[in-house]
């Protein structure tokens, strides 16, 4: 049924309403190289397998939706470059609307090159960020938010970012951040999403000190929303309800986690869509991150939803929730 719906959306306009997710984020072409080892600094290294593939947080957390069969739609820029066409064509092969990506002239789009290691799966990822000029805030229509049910943020662009959650909170639409890394805005933009689901790193940057109980008073004290914390292969930390639920990751045999929370966010969207409880939907999305982690790159390797159900009853979970 997954693959027929893909094929009808190919030919006829991408539909909208109560579960249309936009995305407003960075989007990137990845170059994926994995070594046995990283390289010292004056040494050379034979790589062991090359890839390359679109990337960006908020552009592979549509992916992730698309593919699980719900219609997105991106809002970001390009370069008027040889990569910008290829990250176009990559997001238009998986139906993401992209009628609001921005191409700006005379100028690059974003970039990366990410090192894995064979043995540990651990990544190092050298970026470029696009030299075009960020959205402005002017930039965003508020007629997109008409046909939009959902939005997801990155923070990244903060002004038109900002503007855009405000937009959708005036019209009851929920708001997600992916908090990779605090940044400037990035607390302001918190406080008005309705989800966050961010980054041990962005943890950190805000007070966490390993006291799960005391991270939720702070958490409460900034006026965040449900609030999500991956920790890698050590699960998820999540404070909703005055509550504390920790989820453990899967194991799985990790080839490259580059994209897990970027496909980790997808899933989460895609269970408070679906009207979960809290637990079910962390669980789904630490399932369809897993899968991605057991192949290159943060694409190749993301589940349909046939796929992502399979998964969880071989682990004795009944699906669908």
């Amino acid at each position: 049924m997954l693959s027929f719906i893909r094929k009808l959306f190919k030919r006829t306009p991408v539909p909208r309403g109560p579960m249309h997710v936009t995305g407003i984020g960075q989007c990137s072409w990845d170059y994926l190289s994995v070594v046995d080892s990283y390289p010292q600094a004056d040494t050379k290294k034979e790589v062991i397998r090359h890839d390359e593939q679109g990337g960006g947080p908020v552009a592979t957390a549509l992916v992730t939706l698309s593919k699980l069969g719900v219609p997105c739609s991106f809002i970001g820029i390009v370069g008027d470059d040889e990569i910008g066409d290829k990250i176009t064509r990559s997001l238009g092969q998986e139906n993401i609307d992209l009628s609001r990506l921005i191409k700006r002239p005379d100028s690059s789009s974003q970039v990366a090159h990410i090192i894995i290691g064979e043995n540990n799966s651990t990544r190092t990822i050298f970026w470029k960020r696009p030299s075009g000029t960020p959205i402005d805030p002017d930039e965003i229509d508020p007629k997109q938010f008409e046909v939009t049910g959902f939005l997801l943020l990155d923070g990244l662009m903060k002004d038109a970012s900002l503007r855009a959650a405000r937009i959708a909170r005036d019209r009851g639409i929920p708001v997600m951040l992916d908090a990779g890394k605090v940044r400037e805005g990035m607390i302001e933009l918190a406080k008005v999403s309705d989800y966050i689901v961010g980054s041990e790193e962005f943890a950190r940057d805000i007070g966490w000190n390993d006291n799960p109980e005391t991270f939720k008073q702070h958490i409460l004290n900034l006026g965040f929303g449900i609030t999500t914390i991956t920790l890698g292969n050590r699960g998820s930390i999540t404070f909703a309800d005055n509550r504390i639920l920790e989820i453990p990751a899967f194991t799985v045999k990790a080839i490259d986690t580059t994209g897990a929370g970027d496909v980790f966010h997808g899933g989460y969207i895609f269970g408070l869509l679906s009207g979960w409880n809290i637990k079910d939907i962390v669980t789904f999305a630490s399932a369809v991150a897993a899968i991605k982690c057991e192949s290159l790159g943060g694409r190749s390797g993301i589940p349909d939803l046939d796929q992502a159900y399979k998964f969880l009853r071989n682990r004795n979970y009944d699906v669908p929730f």
